[in-house]
């Protein structure tokens, strides 16, 4: 039987998860957001960018395989910490309050178990990474557990996130590489700022809610001038992707590729409407095809297209 509450907030009734899968199984594939995929392909993009942008092509299919799945199930990590750590504030915000630890679905020992074994595969599948992969992706877990608590003490917690779900850019690099080298750290800069500017898009949806209960946010900080920042803010995300390809050498076709990518995000900054939660989620899904664009200038660039 579909949960009738799932009407009520970001949880659609009669999905793919009501359908077919296990009811005990439901809350915990919810909590991972296995029914919103959106998330795990934003984490997901910023690896194959890496990839990309340090050459690899088909005959790597195993690593673009790898960060999938590894995006799949650290998305899920994420968004468990996130609602342990937000359960009482989600329970007051009528987007979230059907979550299922704000819901009171799932219990917090249940989703601390649950957490831990999402860690345990995430641990498993970064043995198949070289050396320094292995290593950087642990230096990230500090900024994953750190983000749920940024809204509370900070206005940018955007920008936090960007720094937080932008790491892969990294990993993607030197899974290849084996160093980290400068290109990769442009195109860091460039993603994070790309995630600033739509995620701040998705703030919006909230802000009304996140004022009353005291939660920060840039939706909250710039308010009606918001629009002028998202052109600033994907502006300085095509720039850093620029210079990333530069680092690269990749060839001119990657600009060309980049000027529809630069034409995308602007378009979604000059017609987005802030005080429309429909139209903020709308034009945040729509970055999946920012971030396919991206990779296929990069793909372009490098030759492989």
């Amino acid at each position: 039987m579909a949960d009738q509450h799932h009407q009520a907030g970001d949880i659609e009734a009669s999905d793919w998860i009501d359908r077919h899968a296990p009811g005990p199984a439901r809350p915990y594939l919810r909590l991972a957001r296995l029914d919103r995929l959106i998330g795990a392909w934003l984490l997901l993009l910023p690896c194959w960018w890496g990839l990309a942008l340090a050459g690899a092509g088909v005959t790597e299919m195993r690593l673009f395989i790898l960060f999938a799945i590894g995006a799949v199930i650290m998305r899920a990590a994420g968004c468990t910490i996130n609602d342990m750590a937000d359960r009482k504030f989600d329970v007051q915000v009528a987007r979230t309050a059907t979550r299922p630890l704000a819901s009171g679905e799932v219990s917090m020992a249940r989703a601390g178990v649950f957490l831990a074994l999402l860690l345990a595969a995430g641990l498993a599948l970064l043995t198949a990474f070289n050396a320094i992969t292995f290593v950087l992706a642990l230096a990230a877990l500090p900024l994953v557990a750190l983000y749920p608590f940024m809204k509370r003490i900070t206005w940018c917690p955007q920008a936090f996130l960007g720094l937080t779900f932008n790491w892969g850019a990294l990993l993607g690099w030197t899974a290849l590489r084996g160093e980290l080298e400068s290109a990769a750290l442009a195109l860091y800069g460039g993603a994070a700022l790309w995630t600033l500017g739509y995620d701040t898009i998705y703030a919006h949806q909230d802000k009304r809610d996140d004022a009353l209960i005291g939660l920060k946010s840039m939706a909250l900080r710039l308010g009606v001038n918001t629009r002028p920042w998202l052109f600033v803010f994907y502006g300085g995300a095509v720039a850093g992707l620029a210079v990333a390809g530069w680092m690269a050498e990749l060839n001119t076709v990657f600009y060309a590729a980049l000027a529809v990518v630069t034409a995308h995000l602007f378009w979604q900054a000059a017609r987005v409407n802030t005080d429309d939660a429909a139209d903020c989620l709308a034009t945040f899904k729509s970055n999946l095809w920012t971030g396919l664009l991206v990779l296929a200038a990069l793909f372009l660039g490098q030759g492989a297209l």
